[in-house]
């Protein structure tokens, strides 16, 4: 048998289907791990260069860099605008930077707009086949364009969308489950962030937390330790292990408790800042969605004031973690003049409105830590000469600044708090912190605000979940009762043309596609093979359509179906197309098996009694169908549990040794159910 690179990935789509939970993680997890680390380190690389070639050479302006990345407090102070080699310079690199930002994210891949978290995001929750690499590819060099020339952004929304995007590749390629698909792209996400900040544990938790506002993903927590780990390992062992902003309180233990009072006002004051975040960035950028100019134009217009702010505020240039850097420092951050401290949270939220929020490329994780660290920083300032047991030094207040501020901002209290702890090498700080992070998350909470807008509230308006609850049955039928034969399957290598024509002679609005092996490539609509459409069907097929497994339920059949897709190719193990499955065919098939559970509940008695019995090796049932009707009349298997999954009660399951049945039947028939269930040598419950 001649080896493809697409009948690979069939043999690794059965072996995941046929693993156990723990070795298709530990697989998955290792592989996403490795692009997700390494995907950081290119991201971190093309980042210093365009750094480095625009803002320094070009602008004549070399930012701090924080000590995990060479460099240190300097306690230089504020930076005038008199100061730079070539002011006239910095206001035209980052204008030329966004506008070259716009060219390639609206002409190439206009989903890469923004910060891209958000879109990694609504991939978990709508289909996480999605993500296209064109669109990561796009991503990473646009945002190394747009923070390079001093942009404000962070660092962590390209790295979080190449490893999502990887993770969406692997749920289109190998067919996985909606529910594993989510998981691969939370992980994703998680891990990519994990790894550009060099805080492993953090970008576990974060995979579980950043999908919704209220609740948390356990599902993804144990991929998410094996994924963060992994891309951690990668990434560190290229860059270095060393936290990003060193070991900067490593010395504070909190043993005065009026110390409380402080934090708790930090966290005050970072609610409010996390809000005007929020309201800010969004409301700019509505501001910018109004503007009567072209889209590839705005993200330059952004950077021309960002340039001139920065020229005021050289602080909001870049992702500003150097600033952060010098905050950490007592002497550092005293040689910045007051006023420049108070006001550069919000001038850091307008840098990166206009950055960002105009349609440039970036992340808001980075903007969100540098705006909390110098809420911190202004709390110690102003409360350092008049407060009691005040620290000596602002690190701890800087450090729960930033955990505060992003945490609730993100609305990822926890993940943000473990990662800003590994960044910083304070772990020890976790326990005052912990006053701060809680209001400040109450307070953006109570308002219902988040940065992540495509977060759900919580698991229940999750799509499976809504599923579960309105069509209940839908686990119980398996896809073959309902699809149909496929009435078109096109070549890859047929014209566009011939497609299309084909397509509207069999009134479809598309068809799956097949290679040369027959094995799909992905689906072809009628508009594809539009008149004069050059290419073939292959080279228009869009890959990130979501399929159903022939072996799955409808359940997952309607929970993979996103918003305007009305039908599903059903594949098989080899990826071979075996059928169709559309919306009206789940609900018929639905109707039918609602109308036979209906006569199956009204064939038990109303006084029936709930039995749970295993299956001993001696039963008469051992081994038997359930449809061979096997115990007395009117009783009615409610669900079959074997090796820790539930069966539906379909005809066709089999009753094994060792399988817990469960069962409704008349109290008449109790004992007798009971014994032929458990066999003759164990007649116990």
């Amino acid at each position: 048998m001649t080896l493809t690179p697409r009948s690979i990935e069939a043999a690794t789509s059965r072996w995941l289907g046929r693993a156990g939970y723990l070795r298709k993680w530990v697989a998955l997890g290792i592989a996403i791990g490795i692009i997700a680390g390494l995907g950081a380190v290119v991201f971190y690389l093309a980042l210093t260069g365009a750094t480095h070639l625009l803002l320094e050479t070009l602008g004549g302006y070399a930012p701090p860099k924080p000590v995990g990345e060479g460099g240190g407090a300097a306690g230089g102070g504020h930076v005038g605008w008199d100061q730079f080699t070539r002011p006239w310079a910095i206001p035209l690199v980052v204008c030329l930077g966004g506008l070259a930002s716009g060219f390639l994210v609206f002409t190439f891949a206009p989903e890469a707009e923004g910060h891209g978290t958000d879109s990694a995001i609504e991939a978990v929750h709508k289909n996480p086949r999605m993500i296209r690499m064109r669109a990561v590819i796009v991503k990473l060099i646009a945002s190394a364009i747009t923070i390079g020339s001093g942009g404000s952004g962070g660092r962590e929304g390209p790295t979080a969308q190449i490893s999502a995007g990887f993770g969406s590749l692997l749920a289109r390629r190998l067919d996985l489950s909606p529910e594993d698909g989510r998981i691969a792209v939370s992980v994703g996400i998680g891990a990519g962030i994990g790894a550009i900040f060099g805080a492993p544990l953090g970008g576990a938790v974060l995979a579980g937390a950043i999908v919704y506002r209220d609740d948390f993903e356990t599902e993804a927590l144990v991929p998410g330790l094996i994924t963060s780990i992994v891309s951690y390992t990668v990434f560190g062992s290229m860059m270095g292990f060393s936290p990003l902003f060193g070991y900067a309180a490593q010395d504070y233990r909190f043993d005065q408790p009026l110390q409380l009072v402080w934090f708790a006002l930090i966290g005050l004051v970072a609610g409010l800042v996390g809000l005007a975040y929020i309201r800010g960035f969004y409301g700019i950028g509505a501001l910018f969605r109004r503007l009567r100019l072209a889209r590839v134009l705005k993200p330059a217009l952004g950077g021309l004031l960002v340039g001139l702010l920065g020229l005021a505020l050289p602080e909001v240039l870049g992702s500003g973690y150097g600033w952060v850097q010098e905050s950490l420092d007592r002497s550092a951050l005293l040689s910045l003049p007051l006023w420049v401290v108070l006001l550069l949270p919000f001038a850091k939220i307008l840098a990166t409105a206009l950055s960002i929020g105009s349609g440039g490329s970036g992340g808001i994780f980075g903007p969100g830590m540098v705006i909390g660290a110098f809420v911190g920083a202004a709390v110690w300032r102003l409360l350092e000469p008049i407060a009691p047991q005040v620290p000596h030094s602002p690190a701890p207040f800087v450090i729960v600044g930033m955990m505060a501020c992003f945490g609730s901002a993100a609305r990822a209290p926890l993940a943000i708090m473990l990662m800003v702890a590994e960044m910083t090498g304070s772990l020890t700080i976790l326990a005052p912190a912990m006053v701060a992070v809680g209001l400040a998350y109450l307070i953006v909470r109570h308002f219902g605000a988040t940065i992540y807008r495509s977060q759900l509230t919580n698991r229940d308006e999750a799509r499976a979940a809504r599923l579960h609850r309105g069509l209940p049955l839908l686990a119980r039928i398996p896809v073959t009762a309902a699809m149909a034969a496929p009435r078109l399957v096109l070549d890859a290598h047929a014209s566009a043309a011939e497609a299309g024509r084909l397509a509207g002679d069999a009134s479809v609005p598309g068809a799956p596609v097949v290679d040369d092996e027959g094995r799909y490539v992905g689906v072809f609509t009628a508009a594809d093979g539009a008149p004069g459409t050059t290419g073939t069907a292959g080279h228009m097929a869009d890959p990130t359509v979501a399929t159903v497994a022939l072996s799955a339920s409808l359940f997952e059949a309607f929970d993979a179906l996103p918003d305007g897709q009305h039908w599903l190719t059903v594949l098989d193990d080899d990826r071979r197309v075996r059928g169709i499955i559309a919306v009206g065919d789940i609900v018929r098939a639905y109707r039918r098996a609602a109308e036979v559970d209906n006569i199956r509940i009204n064939a038990v008695a109303s006084d029936a009694e709930l039995l749970e019995v295993r299956v001993g090796s001696d039963s008469p049932v051992q081994g038997r169908r359930l449809d061979e009707r096997l115990l007395p009349t009117g009783t009615l298997v409610v669900s079959v549990a074997r090796d820790g999954t539930v069966l539906p009660a379909e005809a066709s399951t089999v009753l094994g040794e060792g399988s817990l049945v469960t069962v409704l039947t008349a109290p008449a028939h109790l004992e007798r159910v009971r014994v032929l269930l458990s066999g003759s040598s164990n007649t116990s419950g």
